[in-house]
């Protein structure tokens, strides 16, 4: 795979927890004018304003950032102020020192081995649970609002003075420069008192660890002299590399970033990720955790190792689960609509294909649409050969590694098939790559033949993915039958073998799997050998890092399992494999990309850089001069290469691109809850639901023939049908004295038995009748609440209100539902509205007199589907086109929530059943309308049957 991606704005997703930009945008817009409105005492100087940083909370408020310190400077330094929090937290970490020292032996490794667990839970899933809520619905400051932490007791809403004065003296000890209680915003003095929490746990987590590491230390039985020198040697080095990591990384972002101030306000400051940023992903949680591994051979406890993997597994999850939504959302929200096509070609880089994306009139043009992609399990599709073959033929290796017996014999035999198929897949593949780079020998065989650029690159595909997949699959056979089962894992180095092994092949795992995720489909299966590339490089993920992550990360495995073998045959292999990819980069990938790219390729990636920077001035000299003979080496062996090309048709290779999702998850609101106790006094009669809608106009189902399926009994009020999608007012009517607690949720009226009481949840389908109620919810939705109604009972005075149910608190299918008015933030029901349906109406070319595979009827299936696209995309001016040609907004690439709404709405209305990804690859309403058109113009013979000279529909699974 290629050494780069090409999406320029791929750049931005690659920034970790800790480094991440925080800067906001509107931010710096204001702290200019901010500056200059602040109130400065005539004894600051000009340069001390400069200085000064600037916040901005999410209602616009921008202040002066006071210096803060690290956590270890302010618990353990004499020369910083303390307060009561300081004392707490050196109160229980002395507390873990005396049960580690008073403790019985026996007791004390389970007990710090759960009182580990214990802090480093509180931490990647208490801290982690905190940051979301706050993240997704700024709870912490809600929480802070509610209960008037700060709020002033001079002005007598502060239940709690006692509280408040305590807070105040507590932070105002901490920073007694540039900071004022009062006056500071909410935001503000919440992240400060969220960091005493993250202080207490983040210490108590570290100290823990340790304690744990010390009454698990020990010397193995029979370790010599400089075995052991050399482990502590070792370990000392790694807890020191350690340490250095955590400084540089604190040195650049500050205590901003480091307690995740930007969860709570944004600030104006620009940062230069260097140093240990430069030399891992994510090094706060990476090679930030080098330490713990150096701790575990100090302390040669398998204990204090697999208790250190468990605790680094838990903070990856937490970079996972927490920080990078948070990051995601906070620094690369999706892009906005390109409002036409003229604007499209110039922004190719927002446009959702990895691929160039055929204009409207060129609709048959061959280029590639990533729709119906090859890598991943989810993936798989038996309907296409590649994957049937993948699976057999993997299939039928398993079995017969499994059925032969381990003699010599079939051991070589496995390890010489292992061996063909990696030089099939480096040697040979590399061959092919290298004369379609010169020649496009591999496309022309298809053009010879009539066939087209895609046929060919889809050919190829097939080829690389089952040829990647035997290699693989035969090397593990291979490793199956060399493997013996340890019969005593607490022997030597049985144990650790594994363990490090096991680690190697996550590492390789880890890499393809970010190779993958910065080149796309069409870089890792080198799409530009087949397709003209104009893009310019940008260096993303992993390649940030390294130029070819594959020289060393990318055959970890292959030594993984040669050092859980421990075969001399699989190390044979493992040696062969990559020395066989190094030959690959240099012969086929790189000069193609010194061909297709040239002068846009970098020299140095990112560790490269960091280690020349760091060496001493003799050695960068010494380095300087021997990389002038390495250049003048290289540039023989280049001419020599050149010279034996043209002979011997050997050659170059490979590419780049880059694509990017993450996911939204949006939770479930409510769980079933106990009938309110307070319902005395409250009449259902004084509650009411009327609802509004967009009705669905030119349905043919309403048939009137009794024998009919669509058959309707007549009536004077007719069930209400609503557009698929389109966003429902509801209005209600209750006691003026009803509890703010009211909501109104939306149900199948099939989901409940009960009248009373509703049986089933919300799942995020629910609006509050008053705002500023509940925690998990930004009372989106509520448009008017507790209007005085003319009184039109003789015993209570009644309030209305409204709320519009729109986008993810609509149910994306077609059926009967109802609104259901709630009690008191429990599940009694006090009034149910009328059921109303949603539907989908059926494009019948046929009752309608179009051609549809005509261009009128390409224009009357775009006219059909825009106003169901654009409910879809919830109507939004960012997301839903104006029309046919405008291209969908940045979101529908980024949540496949649209494109599942889309493709639900196409198999209804016209009986064709598509894959999401074809959403994102076609981009607008005019190409999915070609595409509908063409896909019924291809099953039009097999939908209808011919009986008795009349036409009728047949019941497959294209139609309804």
């Amino acid at each position: 795979m290629s050494s780069s991606a090409a999406d320029p704005s791929a750049a931005r997703l690659n920034s970790d927890v800790r480094q991440r930009h925080p800067t906001a945008s509107a931010a710096s817009e204001n702290v200019e004018d901010a500056s200059q409105q602040q109130q400065q005492p005539e004894a600051d100087t000009a340069a001390s304003r400069v200085k000064k940083t600037y916040g901005k909370t999410p209602d616009g408020t921008v202040f002066v950032v006071p210096t803060t310190h690290d956590m270890v400077t302010q618990l353990l330094d004499p020369r910083e102020p303390k307060n009561l929090s300081d004392v707490a937290v050196l109160a229980i970490i002395a507390l873990h020192f005396l049960a580690a020292y008073y403790l019985p032996w026996g007791v004390k490794r389970p007990l710090f081995a759960a009182i580990f667990m214990f802090w480093r839970l509180a931490y990647n899933v208490g801290i982690g649970y905190l940051l979301t809520i706050q993240s997704k619905y700024k709870l912490l400051v809600t929480w802070a609002k509610r209960w008037k932490l700060f709020e002033n007791p001079a002005t007598g809403k502060n239940p709690r003075p006692w509280l408040y004065n305590l807070l105040k003296k507590e932070l105002e000890t901490k920073i007694p420069q540039d900071y004022k209680f009062e006056e500071a915003p909410i935001e503000y003095n919440t992240w400060l008192t969220f960091r005493r929490v993250v202080d207490l746990i983040l210490m108590c987590d570290f100290i823990s660890y340790c304690l744990f590491a010390i009454v698990c230390a020990h010397k193995p039985d029979g370790e010599g002299f400089f075995m052991g020198f050399s482990r502590w040697a070792a370990g000392i080095t790694l807890v020191g590399f350690n340490l250095w990591v955590k400084l540089d990384a604190h040195r650049v972002v500050k205590d901003y970033a480091w307690y995740w101030g930007d969860f709570f306000y944004l600030i104006e400051q620009e940062l230069t990720f260097d140093g240990v940023f430069e030399l891992a992903p994510h090094p706060m949680y990476s090679i930030g955790y080098a330490g713990y591994y150096g701790i575990s051979m100090m302390a040669a406890s398998y204990d204090v190792l697999f208790i250190s993997i468990i605790a680094h597994a838990a903070q990856f999850a937490f970079l996972v689960f927490v920080e990078n939504p948070h990051i995601e959302k906070t620094y690369n929200p999706p892009q906005p609509r390109v409002r036409s096509e003229s604007e499209a070609g110039s922004q190719s880089q927002e446009v959702a294909s990895e691929y160039t994306v055929p204009s409207t009139a060129g609709r048959h043009d061959n280029t590639p649409l990533p729709v119906h992609n090859l890598i991943g399990l989810k993936n798989l599709d038996f309907f296409r050969i590649t994957d049937v073959a993948v699976v057999l033929l993997s299939a039928y290796l398993a079995v017969v590694t499994m059925v032969t017996p381990n003699t010599r014999f079939y051991q070589a035999l496995f390890v010489l098939h292992a061996l063909a198929w990696r030089l099939w897949y480096s040697f040979g593949l590399g061959v092919i790559l290298t004369m379609q780079s010169e020649e496009k020998m591999f496309t022309r065989h298809f053009l010879k033949y009539g066939e087209s650029v895609g046929e060919a690159w889809r050919q190829w595909k097939g080829i690389y993915h089952l040829s990647n997949c035997l290699c693989h699959a035969s090397f593990i056979a291979a490793c199956y039958k060399m493997y013996e089962f340890p019969a005593d894992w607490t022997y030597g180095w049985a144990l650790l073998k594994h363990v490090v092994g096991l680690g190697l092949i996550a590492l390789q795992v880890w890499t393809a799997t970010s190779i993958y995720e910065s080149l796309g489909e069409f870089g890792w299966f080198y799409g530009d050998f087949f397709f003209d590339s104009k893009r310019q490089l940008t260096y993303t993920s992993i390649y940030r890092f390294l130029n070819n992550p594959e020289r060393v990360f990318g055959t970890a495995g292959l030594w993984g399992a040669a050092l859980i073998t421990w075969s001399r045959a699989i190390f044979l292999m493992a040696l062969a494999g990559h020395f066989l990819t190094l030959a690959f980069l240099a012969y086929v990938e790189k000069p193609h990309m010194q061909k297709v790219y040239g002068r846009n390729l970098r020299d140095d990636a990112g560790v490269t850089k960091f280690i020349k920077r760091s060496l001493p001035p003799p050695v960068t000299e010494w380095q300087q001069s021997i990389d002038k003979v390495l250049d003048e080496t290289k540039h023989f062996i280049d001419e020599f290469v050149e010279a034996a090309r043209s002979r011997l048709a050997t050659g170059s290779s490979t590419i780049v691109k880059d694509t990017s999702a993450l996911f939204n998850k949006y939770p479930a609101r409510l769980t079933l809850s106990k009938i309110s106790a307070d319902l005395a006094g409250y009449d259902p009669k004084h509650y009411g639901l009327s609802l509004a809608g967009t009705r669905v106009v030119g349905t043919n189902e309403k048939a009137t023939g009794k024998e009919s399926p669509n058959a309707r009994v007549l009536k004077d009020v007719k069930t209400q049908a609503f557009e698929y999608g389109a966003p429902i007012r509801v209005k209600w009517t209750a006691p003026a004295k009803h509890s703010k607690k009211d909501w109104v949720g939306l149900y199948m009226v099939t989901d409940n038995r009960s009248r009373e009481v509703t049986e089933v949840p919300s799942l995020g389908r629910w609006v509050p009748t008053n705002p500023g109620e509940y925690d998990t919810t930004t009372d989106q939705g509520i448009l008017v609440w507790d209007q005085p109604v003319e009184k039109k009972s003789e015993d209570t005075d009644l309030v209305e209100g409204e709320m519009i149910f729109e986008g993810d608190k609509l149910w994306w299918t077609q059926g009967v539902f109802e609104f259901r008015y709630h009690h008191g933030g429990g599940h009694h029901v006090m009034s149910i509205s009328e059921p109303f349906e949603i539907q989908i109406p059926k494009f019948d070319d046929e009752h309608m007199g179009v051609d549809i595979s005509g261009e009128v009827g390409e224009r009357a299936v775009e006219a059909a589907l825009l106003p169901v696209i654009r409910n879809c995309l919830d109507r939004d001016p960012d997301i839903a086109p104006s029309n046919a040609d405008e291209r969908f907004g940045g979101h529908v690439e980024r949540d496949d929530k649209y494109a599942r709404r889309v493709v639900y709405a196409i198999r209804h209305m016209f009986g064709i059943d598509f894959a999401p990804a074809v959403v994102l690859a076609d981009g607008n309403v005019r190409r999915l309308a070609w595409r509908i058109c063409h896909a019924k113009e291809v099953l039009a013979p097999f939908s209808m049957s011919h009986t008795n000279g009349r036409t009728t529909p047949v019941d497959n699974k294209f139609s309804e």
